[in-house]
């Protein structure tokens, strides 16, 4: 994504924050992390106290390409370093979501179709998959999770709603760890269509 994406991004997460603060119980329990990718990904905010997280400037991406498998390949490796897991003598932390944005293609598709099992070892809440961009692919994101949804356009107020719904599922997804194994999420609101 390029220009206007961009910035509606950074305001839809600025919203998400707003949003998730004025929940007391996510305030309390809620990090977030911001992970972006092209050609390779890179960390922008590592997982981070809702209380004292400042969004990062997100840049424009500078190569071209969809690493989406170099890029779950990261993300799992942050979860192996920052998630904290339960153990007899101690809390762990509550099980992480993962919201991943990009075009369905997987520039990297060998090590994409490698790195998708191991996704699944990694007790994800939930994976869910925003398609953006012109005609995206859903082929791929399937293999990663049955959660797909699709943004019509990828102007500000579309983001806004699509971080309301992110806030919704986050804080209800909160809730539900430990409660059953799967966690249901809200409806997503009218911008943002569920790809079957």
């Amino acid at each position: 994504m390029r220009g206007e994406p961009i910035e509606a991004i950074k305001v839809g997460l600025e919203s998400l924050v707003s949003s998730l603060r004025q929940d007391p119980f996510a305030l309390e329990s809620v990090h977030l992390s911001v992970i972006t990718f092209n050609r390779y990904p890179e960390q922008l905010l590592p997982l981070t106290e809702l209380e004292s997280m400042q969004i990062p400037d997100i840049p424009q991406p500078q190569a071209a390409g969809t690493h989406l498998g170099e890029a779950l390949e990261f993300v799992c490796k942050k979860i192996d370093s920052e998630v904290i897991l339960s153990t007899p003598e101690r809390k762990g932390d509550w099980m992480p979501l993962l919201f991943v944005m990009c075009d369905g293609r997987a520039s990297d598709a060998q090590l994409f179709q490698q790195t998708v099992p191991i996704v699944g070892q990694k007790n994800f809440g939930s994976i869910v998959v925003c398609l953006v961009g012109s005609n995206p692919r859903t082929e791929n994101v399937k293999l990663l999770t049955d959660k797909i949804v699709n943004l019509d356009t990828t102007d500000g107020a579309t983001f806004r709603q699509f971080f309301k719904w992110v806030s919704a599922s986050v804080s209800v997804g909160n809730r539900s760890i430990g409660a059953a194994d799967e966690i249901v999420l809200p409806p997503p609101p009218p911008e943002v269509h569920t790809v079957i």
